[in-house]
C-alpha cells in the first residue's frame, strides 16, 4: 500500500490496520491485498470501527 508519509514511517492507523489483522487471523500484508475474502477484510474493517469507536467513546465519557 502507498504511504504518504515523507520519511516513509507507517502511520497510526497502518499500524492499527496490521496489528488487528493479526489479532483475528488475517493474513495482511504490505501492497496488494485483493486476494482477501469479503470476510476477511470485513473483520480487519470491522474491529478497525469498533476500536477507534471504543477509543471514541472513553474519551468522551470521561469529560
Amino acid at each position: 500500500m502507498a504511504n504518504n508519509n515523507s520519511n516513509n514511517r507507517p502511520s497510526g492507523f497502518e499500524n492499527l490496520k496490521y496489528e488487528i489483522a493479526s489479532q483475528v487471523g488475517v493474513n495482511l500484508k504490505e501492497g496488494y491485498n485483493g486476494d482477501l475474502t469479503s470476510r476477511e477484510a470485513g473483520k480487519v474493517g470491522g474491529n478497525i470501527t469498533k476500536r477507534v469507536f471504543q477509543v471514541y467513546r472513553d474519551q468522551h465519557q470521561n469529560q
